[in-house]
C-alpha cells in the first residue's frame, strides 16, 4: 500500500485522489444572483448539513486548480449574502451536469440547461422548480482556505425556508429516500444513484455546449424529451450540417423508411432511443432531419 505526503503530489494528482476516495458526496446546485441581479446556477459536492439548530449548511466553490480562478458562485455570495441550495435528483442530472459548464459571466445556466426559474419567498435568488426539495439561506460567513489553486471556500449558510415536493413525501410527511431518488458525486465523471450503483456522465465540454436556450422550440418544448435528453442534447458545441443529417437519414433510411415524413413526435420518440444508447450526434440529425 503506498503511503503518500500530499506535499509531493500535484495539486490535481490529489484533487482526484481525493475526490476519488471521498465518495459519494452530496451536490449543492446553487442559485446566486450577482449585484446586478443577474442569475447564476452552479453544482458543489463539496457540500453537506452540519447544524439543525439552527439549520446550517456548508458548501465550498474551491478555487479553479488550472489557473486559481475563482467562481461566479462565489463572487455573488460575498456581494449578496444569499443563496438557493436546490437538491438533485436522478431526473434531473444531465441539466444539472450541464449547467456546470464554465460559461461566461452573466450567462443565465438556468436558461442553458433548460431548468425553470421559480421566485424565492426570503431571498432574491430564484430555485429550480424541477428540485424535489429547495433551501432558501443566507449566507452567514465564507471561510477561506487559502489561496492557491484548489483551495476551498466554505459558505456557511442558514436556511430561512425550504419546499419540498409532496410527491417525495410518505404518509407522515417524512422524506421518502426513494422517492426522492437523490444522485450524488463521485471522483472523474462518476455519478452515483441510490440503490443503483456508479453511473458515468461524460465532462461538459470545455468549448461550451450550445445549451437549450439555443434549441428549436419544437425540441425545447418537447413532450416526448424529459430534462436529462435536453441536458445531453445541449452538451454540443455545434449543431450538426445539413449535409451530415441527408447522409444519416440515407443510411438509416431502411430501418425507418417514414423517417422523411415523421411527425416532431414520433422523431422525438426515436432520438430517445439513440439517448438511451449515449448517441447524442444521431439523436440531433434525427430531430433535424
Amino acid at each position: 500500500m503506498p503511503s503518500i505526503d500530499p506535499k509531493t503530489l500535484s495539486t490535481s494528482k490529489l484533487h482526484g485522489y481525493l475526490l476519488s476516495a471521498v465518495a459519494p458526496r452530496p451536490i449543492a446546485f446553487a442559485s446566486t444572483i450577482d449585484a446586478h441581479g443577474n442569475s447564476n446556477l452552479s453544482p458543489f459536492s463539496f457540500f453537506n448539513v452540519f447544524s439543525a439548530n439552527p439549520p446550517i449548511m456548508i458548501f465550498s466553490p474551491a478555487r479553479r486548480v488550472r489557473d486559481n480562478t475563482v467562481k461566479h458562485t462565489l463572487k455573488n455570495a460575498e456581494a449578496t449574502k444569499e443563496v438557493v441550495i436546490n437538491v438533485v435528483n436522478y431526473d434531473m442530472v444531465h441539466q444539472m451536469s450541464l449547467s456546470s459548464t464554465e460559461y461566461p459571466e452573466n450567462v443565465n445556466e438556468f436558461e442553458k440547461s433548460g431548468l425553470t426559474m421559480l421566485k424565492s419567498d426570503v431571498v432574491k435568488p430564484f430555485r429550480v422548480a424541477e428540485a424535489p426539495v429547495q433551501f432558501e439561506c443566507k449566507v452567514n460567513d465564507i471561510i477561506k482556505l487559502g489561496t492557491e489553486g484548489g483551495a476551498g471556500n466554505l459558505i456557511i449558510c442558514e436556511v430561512v425556508r425550504l419546499h419540498i415536493d409532496d410527491e417525495v413525501l410518505d404518509e407522515n410527511e417524512a422524506i421518502d429516500q426513494k422517492k426522492l431518488d437523490l444522485v450524488a458525486r463521485a471522483g472523474g465523471s462518476y455519478y452515483s444513484r441510490a440503490k443503483k450503483g456508479f453511473f458515468e456522465i461524460p465532462k461538459p465540454l470545455t468549448t461550451l455546449g450550445i445549451g437549450v436556450d439555443s434549441f428549436p422550440d419544437h425540441i425545447k418544448n418537447s413532450m416526448v424529451l424529459t430534462g436529462n435528453d435536453l441536458g445531453m442534447l445541449g452538451n454540443i458545441e455545434h449543431l450538426p450540417s445539413e449535409e451530415s443529417i441527408k447522409n444519416f437519414v440515407e443510411e438509416v433510411g431502411e430501418r425507418y423508411p417514414n423517417i422523411k415524413t415523421a411527425t416532431h413526435r414520433e422523431k422525438h420518440k426515436l432520438a430517445r432511443n439513440y439517448l438511451s444508447f449515449g448517441d447524442v450526434e444521431s439523436a440531433w440529425k434525427i430531430l433535424l432531419s
